[in-house]
């Protein structure tokens, strides 16, 4: 999918939800362990429930291939479920030498698909480009992460004054652009959202940390809106396992409305 195509539905839904795909054999309604491939079946009924809600997917590959090879089958049904006009994103976070980014791309891009694949990138240029080779395929680079860890790295001051989120910005954006190059960004620190666009204005910005995490969709988008909106709020936990019936989608489409509502707001004001 390309940019113009993603701020389109974007648009058109009045929504930048992302729904994450964390599907855990061991949380989900317990009725679909009788089914032949139960992570399947819930993914599709969490797919039927919001994919006129949401704009995006994203599978947390951990959650795959901890199940071995039926895992990864349960990941191809899900992707080749999930509609064409919707965003998919294979959260991987990938990161090797060049010659094992490139299979790690074609396993993502070429066999399973995905529009986008987030990556690593500590090893620098040689092991990030591999992914850019691919027509209309993105890479979502970590850059400030919301985890308690973030703060032994990211957030560290170098010898320039940057902090070292702040120069895989300045370095990374000359590796890609707008069209290709998107960055993951913790919600639970709206104020980094102002370096941020200081740097990358107009980069789309993957954003988990909303609900269960406690960052704040007002904050997060008071300082990290760009004119094409450049926001994809992820939530998984506060909308897949919002509920544990049999009703567990329906009780998922009702929080992934309440997310929808509330930036149906402010895309409006805008």
């Amino acid at each position: 999918m390309n940019y113009q195509t993603l701020v389109s539905e974007i648009k058109k839904k009045k929504s930048f939800l992302c729904v994450g795909l964390d599907t855990d054999i061991d949380k989900i309604p317990v009725h679909l362990l009788k089914e032949e491939d139960p992570v399947f079946e819930f993914n599709k009924q969490i797919i039927d429930a919001t994919k006129d809600i949401c704009v995006a997917y994203k599978p947390n590959i951990a959650f795959y291939e901890a199940l071995g090879p039926k895992g990864w089958k349960s990941l191809q049904k899900t992707i080749d479920y999930i509609p064409e006009n919707i965003f998919t994103i294979a959260d991987a976070k990938r990161g090797d030498i060049g010659n094992t980014s490139k299979m790690y791309a074609k396993t993502f891009f070429e066999y399973y698909n995905f529009d986008s694949v987030t990556v690593a990138p500590y090893m620098g240029r040689d092991s990030v480009s591999p992914f850019l080779a691919f027509d209309n395929k993105w890479v979502i680079l970590l850059a400030a992460t919301s985890n308690i860890g973030g703060e032994d790295l990211q957030y560290q001051e170098l010898i320039n004054g940057n902090q070292l989120f702040e120069q895989v910005l300045e370095t990374s954006k000359q590796w890609g652009n707008k069209e290709n190059l998107m960055y993951v960004v913790g919600a639970t620190r709206p104020e980094v959202f102002k370096k941020i666009r200081a740097i990358v204005p107009n980069s789309f910005l993957l954003v988990p940390g909303v609900g269960a995490q406690g960052g704040s969709l007002a904050e997060v988008c008071k300082y990290g809106l760009s004119k094409d909106v450049g926001l994809l709020v992820n939530s998984s936990r506060g909308i897949i396992y919002a509920d544990q019936t049999e009703k567990f989608a329906e009780v998922a489409r009702e929080k992934a409305i309440e997310i929808q509502q509330e930036m149906k707001v402010i895309l409006d004001s805008l």
